[in-house]
């Protein structure tokens, strides 16, 4: 399948697609031993040879999908040109090349979905404005039922409050909340809460769609089936909230359902 060259680049781990366009805009970019040098040029990884800053890309032949634990201050791609961490640390051995589908902030935590299958990347990100995601946030201060209803519509989020870590030894100045929203909308959120002189510490996602972290530690990750991945082919329209977080009813647990929330830790 024809694709970018700074994409394919970029999801073959060599670079960042930023810095991808510098190396072929200063000719380190080869197809077929022919060099490349004008942006939005398109090759076939499965087919054509190409070779970026001396390393050749090699296709990829089965398609793998895997949920990993993403630390705080760790880039969400496979390469960084300031040298932090990234991704990539924390998948050596893993014999597969994967990219992340979506991004997560460098300071935040949670759940990151990587992968080398095309098509499903494109078909998320084409949803990506309407895909459920649910973080627990801390935030400076505390909010009242009144501010987390009034919140939550003005910012198209549903908001409800966790178990605070320190609340049995009164020390919790600090609240922890849960927010379901979909797209940029955390963005959103968090601007609105610095406008409420509640700036947000700390962010953690805790469920991509389907996918949860439930039984995957810190810098880890875990490989799902096929089966497990294809809901992500066929994302409906979240529900849009109309008023406070109403609780789940109680059922059994099942792999494919968020957890339910346990204290952030």
């Amino acid at each position: 399948m024809l694709d970018r060259l700074q994409k394919i680049i970029a999801h073959a781990g060599i670079a960042s697609r930023r810095h991808a366009e510098q190396l072929i805009l200063s000719g380190q970019v080869r197809v077929n031993g022919i060099v490349v040098t004008e942006l939005g040029s398109k090759a076939d990884p499965s087919k054509d040879k190409i070779e970026a800053a001396g390393r050749l890309i090699e296709a990829e032949e089965d398609h793998v999908y895997l949920v990993l634990h993403k630390p705080p201050e760790v880039v969400s791609s496979l390469a960084d040109p300031e040298g932090r961490k990234t991704l990539r640390n924390f998948l050596r051995g893993f014999p597969k090349r994967v990219y992340p589908v979506g991004s997560l902030d460098y300071a935040d935590s949670g759940l990151v979905f990587l992968t080398n299958d095309g098509d499903l990347t494109s078909a998320m990100l084409k949803s990506w404005s309407i895909l459920p995601q649910v973080y627990h946030i801390k935030i400076k201060g505390r909010l009242t039922l009144e501010e987390l209803d009034r919140l939550g519509k003005e910012t198209g989020t549903r908001l409800r409050t966790v178990r605070q870590p320190d609340s049995t030894r009164g020390r919790a100045a600090n609240f922890w909340y849960e927010a379901h929203t979909t797209g940029a909308k955390l963005d959103i959120l968090r601007r609105t809460l610095f406008k409420e002189l509640h700036p947000v510490e700390k962010v953690k996602r805790i469920a991509l769609g389907h996918l949860t972290l439930e039984g995957i530690p810190q810098g880890r990750y875990h490989l799902l089936d096929t089966r497990q991945a294809d809901p992500l082919r066929h994302l409906q329209l979240a529900p849009k909230p109309s008023g406070p977080f109403s609780r789940p009813t109680k059922s059994h647990r099942h792999p494919t359902r968020p957890p339910k929330p346990k204290s952030p830790r």
